[in-house]
């Protein structure tokens, strides 16, 4: 299996620490809004990376974190704690809005068919944990403190800060303008925040440093140690957060452990929307609810996704959806063929030549365009040559749903009036009554069931 490392930014041989189990930690929601369709097309991505790596025989522990706390408007440890900002709006307490907001979550990913990770802690849950690295880092010389501010890590103490990024830190440096807060370096950044003193926090604990909550960068690398270990396989996020986020988590944890925090990182490109990036004051943030009160499904957006390498940026489009959703109907329509099995079809090598060059595509990083372009050409085949007695398809609609998600199982065959329809229609034209077989075709259209005629029969599928 091949993998693209952002840290080496080369496609290299995947190669687990352990033979048979893969570690995996997901960067995930920071649960102050509705989730947009911009989140969603992260972590359809990495669900498609753990389906591919059991599809390949490994088991998969991926951990996904939920950040309620700790992450500021500004990514660069500036500005207000989302989570403060949401309860304002709100006029609820901040975990009403984190528990709120992670039900919403969860609703989209089962519309999405995105599967549940092993985990998926919240940062409030490891407060002690992220308490005891910080006291790590502080034992080693890594940290200093601000007054009413908070606890800062001071990246001038590494050689290597910076290098998932590839940052010119003496550029950085050269640019930056003078700090009011009383930052060392422009890079450093905050690992614990002190509270405001004129102001209760709804999220805030005791510390040895004063009463505060943690920063953003620290949450993940507590929660990743406390639940995968020192060193993990991958690590994933959006790209978005490779200068900041990640390059944090990287400074932080290695300065503690001494170890490579993960040997493959693997990062997923923007999303667009009709070409321009998203943005609030574009009005172009869509939610799954927007979608679907447009009349399509979240699977649609789904295969959408699928349909871009993660690596490049998608462009989404209410046509691209429409596509999209076309799309989806015609292999739904391909899946359903196992309800019209012939006599003489599909040959079983026909299935397991697609099983093997899908797989292949999967593994060579994630190509799931060209994964679905070879199932294209086995659906042509397919719809004009019907589907043979003698082929397991029905166990490779199952493997199809298994990687890519699609929930193409979930049809079900057609009435037995309905077969009944369908044989008196066929007679029909072999008299070639057409009257009677054009009446019994728009009846079986009107309850939703659309016919195609081939050189080897008749074809139906769900309108």
């Amino acid at each position: 299996m091949q993998l693209y490392n952002t840290m080496t930014r080369s496609k290299e041989a995947f190669v687990p620490i352990e033979t048979d189990m893969v570690s995996m930690y997901s960067c995930g929601l920071t649960v102050y809004n509705e989730p947009h369709i911009g989140n969603w097309s992260v972590y359809i991505v990495w669900d498609l990376l753990s389906r591919v790596l059991k599809d390949a025989g490994y088991k998969v522990n991926h951990v996904e974190n939920y950040t309620d706390v700790g992450h500021l408007v500004s990514d660069e440890d500036s500005g207000e704690d989302k989570m403060v900002q949401a309860s304002k709006r709100e006029k609820k307490s901040a975990w009403d809005v984190a528990k709120h907001y992670i039900n919403r979550a969860e609703d989209d990913r089962k519309k999405l068919n995105i599967l549940s990770p092993t985990q998926m802690p919240r940062a409030t849950d490891y407060i002690l944990e992220q308490v005891a690295l910080i006291q790590g880092l502080e034992e080693r010389g890594f940290t200093y403190e601000i007054p009413e501010e908070g606890i800062y890590f001071d990246t001038s103490k590494l050689q290597d800060y910076g290098k998932l990024a590839r940052l010119d830190i003496e550029g950085l440096q050269s640019g930056s303008r003078v700090d009011d807060t009383g930052k060392r370096n422009v890079t450093d950044f905050a690992l614990w925040k002190f509270s405001p003193k004129d102001e209760k926090r709804d999220m805030e604990w005791e510390s040895p440093w004063g009463t505060g909550f943690p920063g953003w960068h620290i949450e993940c690398s507590a929660m990743i140690r406390a639940i995968l270990g020192d060193t993990i396989d991958i690590h994933t996020g959006g790209i978005d957060h490779i200068p900041v986020h990640h390059t944090n988590e990287i400074a932080q944890t290695e300065s503690l452990t001494g170890k490579p925090l993960a040997n493959y990182w693997i990062h997923r490109n923007f999303i667009k929307i009709d070409g321009h990036k998203m943005s609030k004051s574009l009005g172009n943030i869509y939610t799954l609810d927007m979608l679907i009160e447009k009349g399509f499904s979240p699977l649609d957006f789904r295969l959408l996704m699928l349909q871009s390498t993660y690596h490049n940026e998608s462009n989404f489009s209410w046509d691209n959806l429409e596509s999209a959703k076309q799309r989806r109907k015609s292999l739904q329509a391909f899946a359903d063929l196992r309800f019209q099995l012939q006599d003489d079809g599909l040959e079983q090598k026909d299935i397991d030549e697609t099983y093997k060059s899908m797989r292949a595509s999967l593994q060579d990083d994630l190509n799931s365009p060209e994964a679905l372009a070879i199932l294209s050409q086995l659906e042509t085949k397919a719809m004009s040559k019907l589907i043979s007695q003698k082929t397991d398809f029905t166990e490779f609609i199952e493997w199809i749903d298994s990687i890519l998600g699609l929930d193409l199982m979930s049809s079900e065959d057609i009435s037995r009036e309905q077969k009944v329809a369908l044989q008196e229609r066929d007679n029909a034209r072999r008299n070639q009554d057409w009257k009677v077989s054009d009446e019994i075709r728009d009846e079986l259209v009107e309850q939703g069931i659309e016919l195609r005629d081939s050189p080897y029969g008749y074809v139906w599928n769900r309108l």
